[in-house]
Formats: C-alpha cells, sequence, structure tokens
C-alpha cells in the first residue's frame, strides 16, 4: 500500500487537477504531502519498531493508513486532500520500515538475499503497477477509488501478519526520538515549501530544522532517531547517496511522464497507465535473482550497471510527444528503466541493511526509506520550477511538452550521477558482509 500510494496518484492528477481546480502547485502538494511525512516520520517509525515489536508496529500502521486512504477518498477540495495525504504518510512511515525489518530478522543469513529481493521486488512492483492500477480505476470509476482500493489490501496484510509473522524486536531499549522526527518534519517541510512557493522565510525555518535535527542526534547517540554510528560505515553513507540519486531521477521521470501522455500524447488513463508495466514485470521476474546474484559477486557493479539503464532509459524517454507510438516510443524506453531499476533495487536494499549494525536494523531500513522519499520530495519540489511549468500550464499541452522534455534531461543525469558515485564511493562486496566486521544473524523474537 505505502510503495502503491507513491505513484499510483500520479495518472489522477490531470483528473482531481480538474475537478478540485488545482494549480501545478496543488498538484505537488498532493504527491509531497504524502513524501513528507513518509520521509520525516519514517525513521521514527522504524525506531518504534524496533522498540515496542515491528510487527505490532507494522499492523498499527496498516490501519491508520487505511483510515488515512478512506478520507483521501472523500476529500471535497485540494485542501482537505493535500491535508489527509500527509497523515497517510505518517502511517507509511509505520508500516513500510516494519515490513523489511520483519523480512531481515526472519531468514537465515544464507536466504536472506533472495528474501530481501523479494521483498523489494514486490515492493518495486508495486510502486510500479500504481499507475496501470489507477488508470483503469480512473476510466472505470473515478479518481477516488485509486484510495478506496487500500482497504480489501489492507485487510489482507493484516490477516497474513497475524497469522504468519512473527513478532521480533532490537535490542535498544532508549526512549524514542520524537523530537528528533519533529525537526525532520520542520526541515523538510519548510524546504519544501520555500521550493514550491519561492518563499524565503519557508528556508530559513527548514534549514535551522535541519541543523538543529543533526545537533540533536548527535547528542543523543545511541538514543538518537538517526544514531550517528550508522554513518561510521563510509559504506551506508555511500549506498544511501546513491539511494538518494537514483530515486530522485526515478521520480522525475514518474512524475512527468503520464501527464505528458494524457495531455500531449492522447494516451488515456489506462493506457498511459500500462507504460510503466514493463518495469513491473522485471523487478517482478528479476528482483530476487538479482539478490541472490549479488549475495555472490557483490553490489558494486550491478548497482553501476542498473542506474546507468536506467538513466538511458530516461533519455530515451525523449522519443515521446504528439503522436508517439507506444510500441516504437514509449515501449523502448521504459523497459530499460526496468531493467536498471531490476538491477539496483534488490542489491542496493540489501547492501544498505548490510552495512548497518543487526541491533539498528530498523533504524537503517528506515533512514533507507527516508532517503528515498526525500529524493523524491525533492525531485518533485524542484523540478516544476527548473523546466518553467508553472499555474495550469500543466493542461496546455505545448507548454507541458517543453516541461517534460526539459525534465529528462535533469532525471536521466541523477541516474548517471548515481552510477559514477557507485563506482567511486561503493566498495564491491558480499552484502551479507560489512567488511571489518563479521556477519551476524539476528535470532526472530
Amino acid at each position: 500500500m505505502a510503495f502503491l500510494d507513491l505513484t499510483i496518484v500520479n495518472v489522477a492528477l490531470p483528473h482531481l487537477g480538474r475537478d478540485l481546480h488545482a494549480t501545478v502547485s496543488g498538484l505537488q502538494w498532493t504527491v509531497i504531502g504524502y513524501t513528507l511525512t513518509l520521509a520525516a516520520f519514517v525513521l521514527l517509525g522504524g525506531a518504534l519498531g524496533d522498540r515496542y515489536g515491528r510487527r505490532r508496529v507494522f499492523l498499527v500502521g496498516v490501519g491508520w493508513f487505511t483510515v488515512a486512504s478512506v478520507l483521501c477518498g472523500l476529500s471535497p477540495s485540494i485542501g482537505v486532500l493535500v491535508a489527509v495525504r500527509a497523515l497517510q504518510g505518517c502511517g507509511g512511515a509505520l508500516l513500510t520500515p516494519g515490513s523489511l525489518a520483519l523480512v531481515q530478522a526472519s531468514f537465515d543469513e544464507r536466504d536472506r538475499g533472495r528474501a530481501i529481493g523479494a521483498w523489494s521486488g514486490l515492493a518495486g512492483v508495486s510502486t510500479a503497477i500504481g499507475p496501470f492500477v489507477g488508470g483503469w480505476l480512473i476510466d472505470a470509476l473515478s479518481w477516488r477509488w485509486i484510495f478506496f482500493l487500500n482497504v480489501p489490501v489492507a485487510a489482507v496484510a493484516v490477516a497474513c501478519a497475524v497469522r504468519y509473522v512473527p513478532e521480533s524486536r532490537g535490542t535498544r531499549v532508549e526512549r524514542f526520538d520524537l523530537l528528533g522526527a519533529l525537526l525532520a518534519a520542520a526541515g523538510l517541510g519548510g524546504t519544501t515549501y520555500a521550493l514550491i512557493q519561492h518563499a524565503w522565510p519557508p528556508a530559513l525555518v527548514g534549514l535551522a530544522g535541519l541543523v538543529a535535527f543533526v545537533v540533536v542526534e548527535r547528542r543523543r547517540g545511541d538514543a538518537a532517531m538517526l544514531p550517528p554510528r550508522l554513518f561510521a560505515s563510509a559504506q551506508f553513507t555511500a549506498l544511501n547517496v546513491v539511494t538518494f540519486f537514483v530515486y530522485a531521477g526515478l521520480s522525475g521521470i514518474a512524475f512527468f511522464l503520464i501527464v505528458e501522455l494524457q495531455t500531449v500524447a492522447g494516451y488515456s488513463a489506462l493506457v498511459a497507465g500500462t507504460t510503466m508495466l514493463p518495469l513491473t514485470v522485471l523487478l517482478l521476474a528479476g528482483s530476487a535473482r538479482v539478490g541472490a546474484l549479488a549475495s555472490r559477486i557483490g553490489t558494486h557493479w550491478p548497482l553501476a550497471a542498473g542506474a546507468a539503464s536506467a538513466g538511458a532509459g530516461g533519455l530515451l524517454l525523449e522519443r515521446v510527444g504528439p503522436g508517439a507510438s507506444y510500441l516504437l516510443d514509449v515501449l523502448p524506453a521504459t523497459a530499460l528503466v526496468g531493467l536498471g531499476m531490476m538491477l539496483v533495487v534488490a542489491p542496493l536494499t540489501t547492501a544498505v541493511l548490510a552495512a548497518g549494525p543487526d541491533a539498528l536494523t530498523g533504524v537503517a531500513s528506515g533512514v533507507s526509506n527516508a532517503v528515498a522519499r526525500a529524493a523524491g520530495l525533492l525531485a518533485v519540489a524542484t523540478l516544476p520550477f527548473v523546466v518553467g511549468l508553472t499555474g495550469r500550464q500543466y493542461a496546455d499541452p505545448r507548454a507541458l511538452n517543453l516541461a517534460y522534455h526539459r525534465s529528462l534531461w535533469y532525471s536521466a543525469g541523477l541516474y548517471l550521477l548515481a552510477a559514477l558515485l557507485t563506482v567511486v564511493l561503493v566498495a564491491a562486496g558480499r552484502p551479507g558482509r560489512v567488511p571489518g566486521r563479521p556477519a551476524r544473524v539476528p535470532t526472530p523474537g
């Protein structure tokens, strides 16, 4: 649910924008309202799971997320929708790190690469299938049903978690860091508002919040929401930098592509949503295998090759415009992006978790998710302004087409930068071990 709602909204933007009379900034906030709170509180969600039980916090997050989803579907205005999307992100912050930490804690080290690969693949599939499912629901019913869809999914998730998933906890017993979470939210919120509304006072608030967050976390040490010793591993730090650029590139492409296909190329919501199906198929078919392969050969080259492939696919999307052919112009490019993400997602997830202490698995998972969400948040906040799209220009095919093609160069460049940083900064090695530290297997429960 959490990953699906990162992208399912994209295909609905032209429709909800028209129905709720939204500007470009309103559409940005519809996407960002969710990613902002998800990025700000996902670290707190991981820490809460480590202390109070990962399955317990996961189930609370599922319930919270479901209620917020229903409220999203009932929203009467863009302002209300943005507010409840922010609440939805809080629920996602509770369930997302818990799900991955439960996988990490429940499998022996020999099977963990494949298990995390399967988790990564299904997470990627849910992200990629969002536009397709959303397009079908929009054409058949209404954009509001993209949120109501979460109700039956939540019922299945709760039933499976209660029946099959063992409880697990971390070894830390300190109080959770609510001040750190609030400072992170203030920092990200102020910075994002400044980028979208082009106002200096919020930028100063955001900068002050981020500086205060760093100071508070350093003083709290291991009791912090973001323990400084996580970053004692140069590989952990480098991998999160790579994560930032990969997901910023993906978010930039996803935000513009489906709107371009509907507004400029004349595709229906359903057909526009199918453009991400190659990514879905490749992630579903290959992620577990890539995760197992990375366990044997290391994460270095799959990450670099995948980021470069996705960047090349972004550049190939330059062919999309008025009258674009799905088979000739759209499919080859999205398949190349999908191939790149298939090579990236599982090795990157496995390597990030392996680079952190086992006792902080939930927090390490939260850091990885927070970095990915913050990357998407900043990409969506900055790209429309950078490429010259403001007001209600998203409804003008000529203005949107020009902005779309400019955005591709930025997004592809971010992917290629991730590939370069992987080669330069990420040490090659088996993701199940961190150089200089023996691998340890957490005990379930």
